[in-house]
């Protein structure tokens, strides 16, 4: 199984950025794995299990998924999300600072043979964003859907003077995304 596919989905770059602009500085928290990256790394959870008392760190007991109020100040990812036909799980908003970095590490529990993927759609990057999967730089542009294998090991470098923002997607493999794939 490819390790990354480019989605046959596209997003509108400055519609993302108008959303992005509705969250204000207070609303990043930061990413729970401390020991997985250097500088600044946070996020905002769109969509988490209901009762997660870290929302950005779903809780594995619940099976039930609920959005959060930040949804309802972006109704563009709203829109992004419903174009995924696919049962979804978390939806956050990761950000990686100017300057900061990513450690390799790896996702387990997720990958299409396991039924789980994760989907990225670059909302803001910058040309010296550097993303490596199991060794291979992968160049992800805004408004792009990517599948990532990231039970894989990956690393990510922020060398820009911009941050790098993702919406990051959850969802389980059904019909309708395994006709994205090659062969499947």
């Amino acid at each position: 199984m490819t390790p990354f596919l480019k989605l046959p989905l596209a997003f509108d770059p400055q519609r993302l950025t108008t959303d992005l602009a509705r969250i204000v500085p207070d609303d990043w928290s930061p990413h729970f794995n401390t020991a997985y990256y250097e500088g600044d790394w946070s996020g905002i959870a769109l969509r988490t299990t209901e009762g997660a008392h870290v929302p950005l760190f779903p809780n594995p007991a619940v099976d039930r998924y609920v959005e959060t109020p930040f949804l309802d100040r972006c109704p563009y990812f709203r829109e992004v999300l419903g174009a995924f036909l696919c049962p979804l799980k978390t939806a956050r908003l990761l950000r990686l600072k100017a300057g900061s970095r990513i450690l390799e590490h790896r996702d387990y529990g997720l990958g299409f043979e396991l039924g789980e993927l994760r989907v990225h759609v670059p909302v803001q990057t910058n040309p010296a964003v550097q993303f490596f999967l199991d060794g291979t730089q992968v160049v992800m542009r805004e408004g792009e859907a990517w599948y990532l294998d990231l039970s894989l090991p990956h690393r990510v470098e922020n060398q820009g003077a911009a941050d790098r923002v993702h919406l990051v997607i959850d969802c389980v493999l059904n019909e309708w995304m395994k006709a994205m794939f090659p062969g499947k």
